[in-house]
């Protein structure tokens, strides 16, 4: 039997390096592509010796390679933390939006089935809780969330617009919150920011009065629902919400953090950004129906492997700032 030959975009971020590791245990051959603007090096290093894994570094804005034959794409490519994203949101904007039309043309060619990792962003600051797959939002599409929001919204389109004209086999998945070991210290994201923080002993940061919720899925988790999705039959585009149900508020994840850590320090409330979205919650309906999938890691067992995962990063650089932890890893090959 042949194995699969899959292209994996973002393949060294957070969650398409641990993509990758999954498929590459399954037999597929693995070509994972990236830019490194956010990806690390690190986060691949350990695929670089195995015969089935292939690094390409290349920006999916830009036209792809020529000669590339995949049978699957799953597209991860894109920043995914409001300090990256908003770092350079013209550039976001072209990964979504011409990213998007170069891998469905190489997947209209090759005759590939094609994933996109969508997000929950696509929702905005919504009015309705939890949210299903047939709630359009309510985004801000002026405001300095617009370059992802709004970017994802229009892959999306493309994504069926390119099913309805041309057949192309696409799968859509709007992942919420998903946390795990490989984030980035400096991500900006509730979780990495609030971990590194307690152990390096600082104040927690907490925007507005930390009653908006979140939903948090473990990475592990989030990574069989990609799979699952992708499997499933034709007729199964998405969107798909994918994502833990269970809710809780930013102070209710500072206090499970500061136990998990040991640490003994404060909170630290600050204004809430522009358009930060008060209730995050994901309706699992479809995913459980259509796909026989729901999260099975809770959040105490994901947050401990993670509060590990920080743990040993920081100790293994010579400073515990994030700006240390950062340079160390770009010292090391990391971008």
């Amino acid at each position: 039997m042949v194995s699969k030959r899959i292209l994996v975009t973002g393949g060294a971020g957070f969650l398409g390096s641990h993509l990758c590791e999954r498929l590459l245990r399954s037999g597929c051959h693995v070509l994972c592509m990236d830019s490194f603007l956010t990806g690390s090096h690190a986060n691949v290093a350990p695929f670089l010796a195995h015969r089935n894994f292939a690094l390409i570094t290349h920006d999916i804005a830009q036209p792809l390679p020529a000669g590339m034959e995949v049978d699957e794409i799953y597209n991860l490519a894109c920043p995914a933390s409001p300090p990256h994203y908003q770092a350079d949101p013209l550039h976001t904007v072209k990964t979504s939006v011409y990213g998007a039309i170069h891998l469905l043309e190489l997947a209209q060619r090759c005759g590939a089935r094609i994933l996109q990792a969508s997000t929950s962003e696509v929702y905005g600051d919504p009015e309705v809780s939890p949210q299903t797959e047939a709630y359009w939002g309510h985004v801000n599409p002026l405001g300095p969330r617009a370059c992802y929001d709004e970017g994802k919204r229009c892959a999306e389109t493309l994504f069926f617009d390119f099913h309805r004209r041309h057949g192309v086999a696409i799968k859509v998945a709007r992942i919420f919150n998903t946390y795990g070991p490989r984030m980035q210290p400096d991500d900006g994201r509730v979780v990495s920011n609030f971990i590194v923080q307690a152990l390096r002993g600082d104040s927690l940061t907490v925007y507005g009065d930390g009653s908006q919720t979140r939903s948090f899925c473990y990475v592990d988790d989030l990574i069989e629902g990609l799979l699952a999705l992708m499997a499933s039959p034709l007729e199964v585009t998405g969107p798909i919400n994918l994502g833990n149900p269970t809710e809780l508020s930013m102070c209710e994840l500072a206090d499970r953090v500061l136990t998990l850590t040991g640490a003994r320090t404060a909170v630290d409330f600050r204004p809430l950004p522009q358009d930060d979205p008060r209730q995050r919650r994901p309706d699992i309906t479809r995913a459980k129906h259509v796909l026989g999938w729901e999260p099975t890691v809770p959040l105490s067992v994901g947050l401990e492997k993670t509060v590990d995962y920080f743990r040993q990063l920081l100790s293994a650089t010579s400073t515990t700032s994030v700006d240390g932890v950062v340079q160390v890893m770009r010292e090391e090959g990391a971008s």
